[in-house]
This record gives C-alpha cells, sequence and structure tokens, in this order.
C-alpha cells in the first residue's frame, strides 16, 4: 500500500490508490478523503468521495463543525493514535453522535472510522471510513492498522506541495466573490469567482439555485465562519489550494452583520495566494524548522545576514547556519536557488529581484 503511495504524481491518485488497496485491508461501504491546509486543519482540495455525492459532502462537514461532539477531528489530530471508531469510542453506543443521527443513519450508515493524516503537530488530511448497517462494527485491530499508515500518507501530501509551478499571467488576477446566506445557500457570485471555480480540481460539489456547483471545501470554509460566529468568535476562516494548472489561491469567509449586530450573510473571496499565504507550506514540504522559515522569510525579502541577524536578535553566525541548513535540506546553493526553488515560476519575479548570491 505504501509503496503505490510513493508512487503517486499527486493528491487525487494517491488517495484513489490507497483507497482500492483500504478496501481489501479493512473493508468499507463508503468513504471521504481530504486534503487539509496544514496550517488550520480545514479541508481543502482536492478531496475524493467513494459512494457518497457533493451534497452529502457537505451535510457530513456542517454535521463537524455544527453539531459534533463525538471524535471530532480537531481533538484526533492531537491524540497519541489518531484514529478512531465510532462504535468503538461510543461504547455501542453510537446515538451519541450528532453525526449519527443527521448524516450516518439517514443513508444507512452504522459504523465510521475516522483518521487524521499527520505530521508533528501539522495536519495534511482526512479519512473517513463508513460501514452500513449490519456490517461488523470497525475494530481496534482496524485502527491500528490505519495509524499505520497516517504518518507515511500525510508525508506525501505534504511533498505535493512542490513543485509548484504556475502558468504565466495568474498571479494578481481580481478577487472572485460568492455570497451566503445565513442556512448556507449561495445568492450572488461575481464573474471572477466563476472564472476561479472553472479552474479548480474536479471534486463533490454542491447545486445551488443558481445552476452553479460549488465544491464542498468552499462550502466548508463558509461554514466554517458560520461556526465561529455562532460560538461568539471572529467569524472568519480561511484555506490555500491550488488551481488544476498548479496556481495557489486563499479563500477566505467571513460574516456580514447589520448595524445592529445581526448575521446577514457570509462572503466568501478568492483571490491569488501571496507571499506570506503559501511560504509556510513550501517550507513544510521541505521540513525546514520554524526558525529556518522565518530566516528565509527574511533572505526572501534580500536583506544580508547582518541586517537579519539586528531583526531576529541572533548572531551572524547563527543565522549563516540555519541559511546553510536551510540550503541543504531544499538542495540547492545560493540565496537565489532557495527562493527560486521554493516558489520556482509563481514567484519567479521575487527570485529575480533578490539575485543570485552566494553569501552565508
Amino acid at each position: 500500500m505504501l509503496s503505490g503511495a510513493a508512487r503517486a504524481p499527486d493528491a487525487t491518485r494517491l488517495f484513489a490508490g490507497a483507497a482500492e488497496r483500504m478496501r481489501r485491508l479493512v473493508p468499507y461501504d463508503a468513504a471521504v478523503w481530504r486534503v487539509t491546509d496544514p496550517l488550520n486543519g480545514m479541508m481543502t482540495a482536492p478531496v475524493h468521495a467513494e459512494n457518497i455525492d457533493g451534497t452529502e459532502c457537505a451535510a457530513y462537514w456542517e454535521c463537524e463543525l455544527l453539531a459534533e461532539q463525538v471524535n471530532l477531528f480537531r481533538d484526533l489530530a492531537r491524540a497519541p493514535l489518531p484514529v478512531a471508531g465510532l462504535w468503538e469510542s461510543s461504547q455501542g453506543r453510537p446515538t451519541r453522535s450528532a453525526l449519527y443521527h443527521e448524516f450516518m443513519r439517514p443513508r444507512g450508515m452504522h459504523d465510521e472510522l475516522r483518521a487524521v493524516l499527520r505530521v508533528g503537530e501539522q495536519t495534511h488530511g482526512y479519512i473517513s471510513l463508513f460501514r452500513e448497517r449490519g456490517r461488523t462494527p470497525f475494530t481496534a485491530a482496524d485502527s491500528r492498522f490505519v495509524g499505520t499508515l497516517v504518518t507515511p500518507l500525510a508525508r506525501r501530501l505534504r511533498a505535493f506541495t512542490v513543485p509548484l509551478g504556475a502558468p504565466p499571467g495568474t498571479r494578481g488576477g481580481r478577487p472572485g466573490l460568492l455570497l451566503f446566506d445565513t442556512g448556507g445557500s449561495l445568492v450572488s457570485v461575481n464573474e471572477a469567482a466563476l472564472g476561479y471555480l472553472h479552474e479548480l480540481p474536479d471534486g463533490p460539489a454542491t447545486p445551488t439555485g443558481l445552476g452553479y456547483r460549488i465544491p464542498v471545501w468552499i462550502h466548508s470554509t463558509a461554514m466554517k465562519a458560520r461556526a465561529l460566529a455562532r460560538d461568539g468568535e471572529r467569524g472568519e476562516a480561511r484555506i490555500r489550494l491550488r488551481t488544476r494548472a498548479g496556481q495557489w489561491l486563499v479563500c477566505h469567509a467571513s460574516c456580514l452583520r447589520s448595524a445592529d449586530g445581526t448575521l446577514q450573510s457570509f462572503a466568501v473571496v478568492i483571490e491569488p495566494a501571496g507571499l506570506g499565504e503559501i511560504m509556510p507550506l513550501i517550507a513544510g514540504a521541505y521540513e525546514m524548522s520554524g526558525r529556518e522559515l522565518e530566516v528565509t522569510v527574511h533572505v526572501a525579502r534580500g536583506l544580508s545576514t547582518e541586517r537579519i541577524a539586528q531583526e531576529l536578535y541572533l548572531s551572524p553566525h547563527t543565522v549563516r547556519d540555519h541559511i546553510k541548513s536551510a540550503f541543504e535540506k531544499v538542495g540547492v546553493t545560493s540565496r537565489g536557488e532557495l527562493v527560486g526553488k521554493l516558489f520556482i515560476e509563481h514567484y519567479a519575479p521575487l527570485a529575480e529581484a533578490e539575485g543570485g548570491g552566494r553569501e552565508l
């Protein structure tokens, strides 16, 4: 199973291949495999669904965000074993789960095994496997087996962050805007947003009254903002995702309120991602440390070793060590190569402006 994962060229084919093998080892009747934004654990693109359509995927995630209390993904992400079966964890009482009442039972599903694909503290994907009524529930042995796959699959997902290449001229496009009502229905969309929607990967999507299908990861971002607003927090959520051509986008959802504070609607803005949005993702793919990333950010700004040392309150020798370590991890020998390798065509103008000096 892991040998196939190592050969997969992208997340979509990784999920498809892993699902085919998983069904033989841990049989299931339906499943959803999701990529997540490692900076916040939210669902992003792509999503691979089996025997579950786009509307059902959206309903699942809405339940997770607004009602569920058992086996939450955010809790599993911090657990020693980030895998759990609903039947097992509820001690044979799945009715304790809102997901069971609102999503599983109406669809004839009896048990769910969910897993968080993580490396260290970063989450790169979620898996949900379902068994129908009449099938044996998932066992502790099933959980342990899936647990052996969590980190290898997450590392492979993380590796897909690079290379980045995007087609010339896509950076700096107009923001796309989608407006949802408080129930999550799309009420308005601009032309730029429609353009971005056509560029996104194929996957589960929900139909709308306007005739457009909205990818489940965009709908879930709006629902996350709604969940945060309901809980009295700042009603904003964002994900990073890539188009089929490789361009990085950011999808940002926020709550719109009337003068008296009443929640009126949710706005989702889609636009090309800036440097600060994706640099942590790219650095993570190369297993750079937080301090190496911080130094690399300053390198990308064109600062000298001495200036970086001053801004970060480090010695020049320590800064050189961090830059050298970054060179080794990324496989380059100069500052210009470091910036160019991290961002390739997507941020080529930045790499060219920085220059190619070999100073450490």
